[in-house]
């Protein structure tokens, strides 16, 4: 399998953070890569294991190991370390391959640990109800904000999806809003009559007290008349969720779960929300089908006298 017996783990760390830097990744990469595989060459030296000599049955025993938390203050990793700790190994050994020092690489036979399946929070019709109605618009910034949420929950909006969109991604005629999603992906999605109303209030009345004569492109201007940030769309909804008494500590990324999973409840099609949102895999949409089974399942418990 190898002809790298002769190296030590020292000398082979040293060449694999050599080609990390040669290809430009970051210090804080490299460092946590050479902390992660660090920890691996100890614990191999120990069990006499050269790097050449790893096999995915040794990277099994050792994720066990990392779990079970031997060494590491008597405390089993949690899941998500213990899947990157194994990212960065089959890493090292995949550059391994590339050199021609390895003919296969053992950490590819090793599945990383399966992750808990997170739902994603999200808020209920009547609370994104409660929240946009309590968005006054007696001023520019108020015009916006209600604009802006009304925006995001009626077309599933990511935070940076919104800060990018400029004046003319919106087509009042044939109400769609373009939308430059991840990797640089459009797709055109439809936009619902509130928001496309509360979009007309703030372009008409709030963005030319906001803009300063600029000329400024983006559709959403801070009170400066810049183009506003992910962190600016956070902290004013964090101020508009305690105006309208809900519960703080919503992200704007709850409005886009919620957009999916109205949705998903009102019989939409799971392949038409997968097109909406943006997802490149129709998999990574099928979290929603568990919001609503779980939302079923409360319901028959309520419901059957036999449940």
């Amino acid at each position: 399998m190898t002809n790298i017996r002769h190296v030590d783990w020292q000398e082979a760390l040293r060449r694999f953070d050599r080609a990390l830097r040669a290809h430009g990744m970051s210090e804080r990469t490299r460092r946590a890569y050479g902390v992660d595989l660090g920890a691996f060459a100890v614990w191999a030296e120990a069990e006499g294991c050269d790097p050449g000599e790893v096999e995915h049955r040794f990277l099994r025993r050792y994720a066990a190991h990392l779990g079970r938390g031997r060494g590491e203050g008597g405390r089993g990793l949690r899941t998500p370390t213990v899947a990157r700790k194994l990212a960065a190994i089959r890493t090292f050994y995949r550059y391994m391959v590339e050199r021609g020092e390895l003919r296969q690489n053992p950490a590819d036979l090793v599945s990383s640990p399966r992750r808990g399946r997170k739902l994603p929070r999200s808020l209920s019709r009547s609370d994104v109800a409660t929240l946009l109605d309590r968005i006054p618009g007696s001023s520019a910034l108020q015009l916006r904000d209600r604009a802006l949420f009304e925006l995001a929950y009626s077309c599933g909006l990511r935070s940076e999806e919104i800060v990018n969109l400029d004046v003319d991604a919106v087509d009042f005629d044939a109400e769609e809003l373009r939308i430059l999603g991840k990797g640089s992906k459009t797709r055109v999605v439809p936009v619902g009559e509130p928001a496309q109303e509360a979009l007309r209030r703030y372009i008409a009345s709030g963005r030319p007290d906001l803009d300063h004569g600029a000329s400024e492109p983006a559709l959403f201007l801070s009170k400066s008349g810049r183009r506003l940030s992910p962190s600016d769309i956070r902290r004013r909804l964090e101020t508009w969720l305690r105006h309208a008494g809900l519960a703080s500590g919503v992200s704007p990324h709850a409005l886009r779960h919620s957009f999916a999973t109205h949705l998903l409840e009102g019989g939409a099609d799971l392949r038409a929300i997968q097109e909406l949102l943006g997802h490149a895999s129709v998999s990574t949409t099928q979290v929603y089908t568990w919001v609503e089974s779980g939302r079923l399942r409360r319901q028959y418990e309520r419901a059957h006298p036999r449940a």
